[in-house]
C-alpha cells in the first residue's frame, strides 16, 4: 500500500514539475516575442556615434544607417575625415564596402565576415545578422535577478539555425521594459565571445529602445566599443535606391 502511495506522489510530482516547466518554456518564449516587437521595425533610420577604446588609443566614429527589415541596410560614415564618405550595403545576405580613397567596391564574405568593423569589437558578421530573436533561438528561463535599480528575467538561448554566429547566449531582459540590458554571447564551445550592456533605454515612437550600447569581444584587448544612437525614426519612407550598389558610389 506504501509502495502504491509513494508511486502516486511521484507521477503527481513528475506532472506538476513538466507542467512548471512547459509553463517556464512559454514564458520565455513570450518574453523573446515581446522583445522582438520592441527590437525589430519595419524599417529605420538612425544616425550613431562608435568610440573605439583600444589597447594604445581610442577614435570616434560618426555613421548613419538606412535599414528595411532584416535583409536590407545602406551605412554612410560621415567622419572621421579617414573614413568619411565610406559606404557599406547588406543587401539579401551580403555585404559591399565602397572606400573612396580606392574608389572601388568590395564584397565582404565568408571568413571576412568575423573581422573587426573600422578596428571595433563589432564584427562584420555582428552587423549582418538582424533576424528577429525568435526566429533564431528557442529560450529557456533560469530565474530573475536585480540589475542596477531592475528586475531582469535572465534567459538562456539556444540556436535552432545553423547560420548563427553564436550558438547560445544569455540575456538578461528588463522585466517591465521588455529590453536587454545584458547579454553574453557563447560559441558553441561554451567560450564567452562577446559581452554587451544596454543602456539610456527610452521610449521612441511607442516602443522602449536602449540608446547605448557597450560591445566587449571577451578575445581582444581594450576596454570595449561604445555604440550610442544619437538619433532614431522607425518606420521611415526610405528611397529603394539607397538599397543599390549604385548608390555607393553616389
Amino acid at each position: 500500500m506504501k509502495i502504491i502511495k509513494m508511486k502516486k506522489i511521484l507521477v503527481f510530482a513528475m506532472a506538476i514539475f513538466a507542467m512548471a516547466s512547459s509553463s517556464f518554456g512559454q514564458d520565455a518564449d513570450n518574453m523573446l516575442t515581446k522583445v522582438d516587437r520592441n527590437m525589430s521595425s519595419k524599417n529605420r533610420v538612425f544616425e550613431s556615434t562608435m568610440i573605439i577604446h583600444g589597447k594604445r588609443n581610442t577614435r570616434t566614429v560618426t555613421s548613419k544607417t538606412y535599414s528595411e527589415g532584416n535583409r536590407k541596410s545602406f551605412t554612410e560614415y560621415l567622419s572621421p575625415a579617414s573614413d568619411k564618405g565610406t559606404k557599406m550595403l547588406k543587401l539579401e545576405g551580403q555585404l559591399w564596402i565602397y572606400s573612396p580613397s580606392a574608389d572601388r567596391t568590395v564584397q565582404i564574405s565568408g571568413h571576412l565576415l568575423r573581422q573587426s568593423v573600422m578596428g571595433s569589437d563589432l564584427s562584420y558578421e555582428d552587423m549582418m545578422d538582424d533576424r528577429k530573436l525568435t526566429e533564431v533561438y528557442s529560450a529557456k528561463m533560469l530565474g530573475e535577478e536585480k540589475m542596477d535599480d531592475r528586475t531582469t528575467r535572465l534567459l538562456e538561448l539556444t540556436a535552432k539555425v545553423t547560420d548563427v554566429a553564436y550558438y547560445k547566449q544569455k540575456m538578461w531582459i528588463d522585466a517591465e521594459r521588455f529590453i536587454p540590458l545584458r547579454q553574453e554571447l557563447y560559441g558553441k564551445s561554451g567560450q564567452l565571445l562577446k559581452r554587451m550592456e544596454l543602456s539610456d533605454v527610452k521610449n521612441i515612437q511607442g516602443r522602449w529602445f536602449p540608446m547605448s550600447i557597450i560591445y566587449k569581444d571577451m578575445l581582444k584587448d581594450g576596454s570595449g566599443t561604445e555604440f550610442k544612437m544619437t538619433n532614431v525614426k522607425f518606420d521611415q519612407d526610405i528611397p529603394e535606391y539607397l538599397f543599390t550598389k549604385a548608390a555607393l558610389k553616389q
